[in-house]
């Protein structure tokens, strides 16, 4: 594909500094594209929840990594979207690129909101991160010995944030992707407890995925975290639709755009324990 360059303009990366994006504006930069972090913490800060930081980090910017935290399919999300799309399209971004969650029915006002947007864009569903489990919410839970989540026996393709951030700089930067819906995925099905075996093996550490309920899922939530009773439920309510089978299936979407397979969840394994993730107290 031709890939399209022009080091006067700016590609805004949103969450900028998590394990999706700081892979993408990493790989951009790698590739002399000139890159804005959106984060609270940047240089030019910037916060979905603040819209009057929001001019600022779009100045001089021909491009947009849309990643809406905490989730793309909280209610907040489609309007939160849709009004920055629009102040991005007035403010001359030609391109956007959102990253959706594969099967996640709460997330179409979202996803709808950039397919209106007028300028070019792409929408990335994808599967469950292999690195929730070193760099997010199960993190923790790894290095505690038990990884306790509503899942049951559900079979999960996850995929690594480093093929999902190859693939957005591909939309970002080549023409060919504009108006293209990406079903993402890794290689192969695996249960959540499949997963967490493959962790144990690998890092020698004692731990197993335990099995429980949305409900007491919850209330950890509640108690631990702290996390109000809205978004306790809005959350469960995606986790319901999102582990219920109906993504118990690979696309081969990865291999097609990166001419290359995907990577394994045993290979994301091997990587991170050699790189000291799940270090043995």
């Amino acid at each position: 594909m031709t890939t399209t360059q022009n080091n006067t303009n700016t590609i805004l990366v949103t969450a900028g500094t998590g394990k999706v994006g700081r892979r993408v504006a990493d790989r951009l930069n790698a590739k002399g594209f000139p890159v804005r972090i959106g984060s609270r913490s940047a240089e030019i800060p910037f916060d979905w929840e603040d819209r009057s930081t929001w001019a600022s980090v779009l100045q001089g910017v021909q491009g947009v990594f849309l990643m809406y935290t905490p989730d793309i399919g909280d209610p907040r999300a489609g309007g939160t979207i849709r009004a920055f799309s629009e102040l991005a399209v007035a403010n001359g971004v030609q391109r956007l690129v959102l990253l959706s969650a594969r099967g996640e029915d709460q997330a179409a006002p979202a996803e709808q909101a950039v397919r209106e947007s007028g300028v070019e864009w792409t929408v990335l569903q994808a599967a469950w991160f292999n690195q929730n489990f070193d760099e997010g919410v199960f993190t923790d839970m790894v290095s505690a010995g038990g990884v306790a989540f509503p899942a049951g026996q559900v079979l999960e393709p996850f995929i690594d944030s480093g093929d999902l951030a190859d693939i957005a700089v591909a939309a970002l930067t080549e023409d060919g992707h504009a108006g293209q819906d990406y079903e993402l995925t890794g290689p192969r099905l695996l249960s959540f407890g499949d997963a967490v075996d493959a962790i144990a093996t690998e890092s020698g550490r004692n731990v197993q995925y335990v099995p429980v309920t949305g409900a007491q899922f919850g209330a950890v939530l509640t108690s631990e975290f702290g996390m109000p009773d809205e978004e306790v439920a809005g959350m469960l309510d995606i986790f319901a639709t999102l582990l219920d089978g109906r993504n118990a299936t690979v696309t081969d979407t990865v291999r097609r755009l990166l001419g290359r397979e995907p990577i394994d969840f045993a290979d994301y394994v091997h990587a991170a324990v050699a790189s000291g993730a799940w270090k043995r107290d």
